[in-house]
């Protein structure tokens, strides 16, 4: 009898110990498979915070435990893509993806996976929906916001139903939520610039006065979502067009310029008196300085913007970073000569960057890992090459990866070498030539003076400026 009740004791000992670690243990899992990675990591954050570092297993898997976890939206990253989840307490989320196709093969399973399986399937859908979206925006403004509606309804609707078959959490019902109205209201964002184009953004105004009434429903700082991309990009759209009105109520332009000066100090200003989160506001004050720094040419433009952008922002580290960016554009400002960075050319021979510029040149760079980026601007140049044979066309990788490696990748796509060439030290001449995209494109006189630090082979104008490069 004894030992009965002994028994007893310890097993009601044992059952209220499980029940108060059940209750305290805040945690969740999350792992995956990759097929074809690109690196043995995967990284996972919260933000901007990055959590960790995980290796990938002998079979390119990997599991995490996460503890004391906050729930809420998480991303993975495998280089150079990622991907959002949703994480609550208790959840053991498992996912498979083939990075050839990332987002289109993601499957999750385990517990937590019908949610996430709807928020990826609701990101496809919208994504699939980019095109039709453009031949919408050629309705009349009543007309493409009855149909944007209409097909946000519909989201809304199947929404309803999947939450009340699977006893959703207020935490996914915020985000999915989220999710179908912010895309719409980034529609409408956008609408205008299709509809009118960047030539008549004058017209703003011919808009219905209601097309924007969904404005007073937003909320600027909402700190569950300030990483989510329905959400961010959403503020993005919505914070150049209310700078564009106050742009165009003290400036001549008729005209869209996006890295004018005056325009982005009234983004800046836009988000500040918008915005009360600290992190929001500080991420958006980033956007706006890493588009205009990454796209401007004028010293003195890029020393003004940021005065006003160092006195707004109150994150430290983006600060630094900025100020540090800003000054290497501004030793790379039109006039002065190309740092003499060491490269090394196709015959394995490491020589400086002013011996290989004979006549005007374009230079651009690369990485293995974003191969339709390589792919993309060497056929670009290629073309280029044919339509102005009076310049020199410069390739070259920025990576860290070896002889053979670099050689393999240009052979893979059967691409001329011969103005083919890789950084001896990357980081170094990364920093120094301030190369913080891999889009961007140097134009260089036959003397090795800089005529454009930050062009874009992608962009309208290039070959305007191409023609200033012959020129000089």
């Amino acid at each position: 009898m004894k030992k009965l009740l002994m028994l007893l004791v310890i097993s009601l000992v044992f059952a209220n110990c499980k029940n108060d670690f059940t209750e305290s243990d805040n945690h969740a899992y999350l792992g995956g498979e990759i097929i074809n990675p690109n690196s043995e990591y995967v990284v996972i954050s919260s933000g901007e915070r990055i959590i960790d570092s995980v290796k990938l297993d002998n079979e390119n898997r990997f599991l995490y435990k996460m503890n004391d976890l906050d729930p809420g939206l998480y991303t993975f990253t495998h280089s150079p893509e990622n991907q959002i989840v949703l994480l609550e307490t208790g959840d053991s989320l498992h996912f498979r993806l083939n990075t050839m196709e990332f987002d289109e093969s993601l499957v999750f399973t385990g517990k937590g996976a019908k949610k996430n399986n709807y928020l990826i399937n609701l990101f496809l859908e919208n994504e699939k929906e980019r095109e039709s979206m453009l031949q919408f925006s050629q309705l009349a403004p009543n007309d493409f916001r009855s149909k944007v509606d209409s097909i946000t309804s519909a989201k809304h609707e199947r929404l309803k139903i999947f939450e009340r078959k699977n006893s959703t959490s207020d935490v996914f019902n915020e985000i999915a939520d989220a999710n179908i109205h912010y895309y719409n209201y980034a529609r409408k964002e956008l609408y205008p610039f299709a509809y009118y184009g960047n030539n008549e953004l004058i017209n703003l105004k011919s808009l219905p006065s209601d097309f924007y009434d969904f404005r007073k429903d937003v909320n600027y700082n909402n700190n569950n979502l300030r990483s989510y991309y329905p959400y961010y990009r959403f503020l993005e759209y919505h914070f150049n067009n209310i700078a564009l009105n106050k742009h165009f109520k003290h400036s001549r332009d008729s005209v869209f310029k996006r890295n004018s000066l005056d325009y982005n100090l009234d983004r800046l200003h836009t988000i500040d008196s918008l915005v009360q989160n600290d992190s929001i506001k500080n991420s958006h004050f980033r956007h706006t300085a890493w588009v205009f720094l990454n796209s401007n040419n004028n010293a003195g433009e890029i020393s003004q913007f940021m005065e006003a952008y160092l006195k707004k922002s109150t994150n430290e580290s983006h600060k630094k970073y900025f100020a540090d960016m800003a000054q290497g554009f501004i030793k790379l400002s039109p006039g002065t000569k190309i740092p003499d960075i060491a490269l090394i050319n196709h015959q394995g021979k490491e020589i400086s960057i002013s011996s290989a510029i004979k006549k005007p040149t374009v230079i651009y760079f690369w990485a293995y890992d974003m191969k339709n980026h390589f792919k993309r601007m060497h056929k670009k140049a290629h073309k280029l090459k044919k339509n102005y044979p009076e310049l020199d066309f410069m390739a070259i990788c920025a990576d860290d990866m070896s002889s053979e490696k670099w050689m393999t990748a240009l052979k893979q796509y059967k691409f001329p070498i011969e103005n083919e060439y890789r950084f001896s030290n990357p980081q170094d001449a990364k920093d120094q030539l301030v190369i913080s995209r891999l889009n961007k494109v140097m134009l260089i006189d036959e003397n090795g003076i800089i005529v454009h630090a930050n062009a874009n082979m992608s962009q309208r104008q290039f070959e305007e400026q191409l023609l200033g490069l012959l020129n000089q």
